[in-house]
């Protein structure tokens, strides 16, 4: 491919390091076209040093602080092409790389946060109310449990087998859930004293629907992030109006530019400096080159992933 330009507001970064995300398989697969203007092959976070500035670029990102400059390291989310040596990004979605963050770890970051971040945004989750965080586990799950508990909310998290429910217990995580062996309503109720949950953050989708609305609190949300588990489903609605409760999907990629701005703009302000003071950290589980990018591939399919698999040049 030709050379990427970065133009108006834009960065030209040599890329160190690609996050792998599920949707990166749905792609591959046929089932998840890139937006209108994004590259065709996958990728939607990386991490590198700035080659080249584009022309108004400390006009597009008021937020920045100093000016972007050549050699300054960056993290960035894109709505594709991020499996490449070099990328062009909207200063908006760009984030930079504080002193004791390795590029891999960064990589591993803006996707996640971006998710994270904005959904629980969007189930007005406030400091003191519980989430559960189904796979908390994955590259989503391992930055949700710590990002909720520093954004004050009390944290229970699902993952199978023990081993991985100590891991995300050491996350951060009040109580986690083996969904290998534990009845996950029975469980939940209990963690909350008979109440259930104020928000679900779910990424397995209709599997999961019968048991998320179980553990809703009254008036509690279920925010559907991923489709693991399927896409069709029956809701019990008598369940749904008695709770009070509510069901909302949303999808990162697809949304209009102005949005991704708004939401890096809020990760940038909020869960940036958490990144920066070490109380969220990355959890990168394997890093494969570019080359690899098929074993990559399977090693997300497998399911033994905890947290973050990465790619480089």
């Amino acid at each position: 491919m030709p050379e990427p330009v970065p133009g108006p507001g834009e960065l030209l970064v040599a890329v160190g390091a690609a996050g792998v995300n599920r949707a990166d398989l749905l792609q591959r697969a046929g089932h998840y076209a890139p937006p209108a203007g994004a590259p065709a092959w996958p990728g939607l976070e990386v991490a590198g040093e700035v080659l080249a500035v584009g022309p108004g670029t400390t006009a597009a990102e008021p937020s920045a602080g100093s000016p972007w400059q050549v050699g300054d390291r960056v993290a960035a989310l894109l709505p594709g092409g991020g499996y490449a040596e070099r990328v062009v990004v909207p200063v908006e979605l760009a984030l930079r790389v504080p002193d004791g963050l390795s590029t891999l770890e960064a990589a591993s970051l803006p996707e996640a946060l971006a998710t994270v971040l904005s959904n629980l945004r969007v189930a007005h989750a406030v400091a003191g109310e519980t989430v559960l965080v189904r796979g908390g586990s994955g590259g989503v799950g391992s930055v949700a449990v710590p990002l909720a508990r520093a954004l004050g909310l009390r944290v229970l998290a699902t993952a199978g087998g023990p081993d991985r429910v100590e891991r995300v217990r050491a996350l951060g995580a009040h109580a986690v859930l083996d969904h290998r062996s534990d009845d996950l309503v029975a469980r939940v109720l209990a963690e909350t004293d008979g109440r259930g949950v104020d928000v679900v953050l779910d990424v397995l989708g209709a599997g999961a629907l019968a048991d998320n609305l179980a553990m809703l609190a009254d008036d509690g949300r279920l925010v559907v992030i991923g489709l693991q588990r399927g896409r069709r489903a029956e809701l019990d609605l008598g369940l749904l109006m008695a709770k009070r409760a509510t069901v909302v999907g949303t999808m990162l990629r697809s949304r209009p530019a102005a949005q991704k701005a708004a939401i890096m703009a809020d990760v940038r302000a909020h869960a940036w400096p958490l990144v920066a003071e070490g109380t969220v950290r990355p959890v990168v589980h394997a890093t494969y080159s570019f080359a690899e990018a098929a074993s990559a591939h399977r090693e997300l399919e497998s399911g033994a992933v905890l947290g973050k698999v990465l790619l480089v040049p």
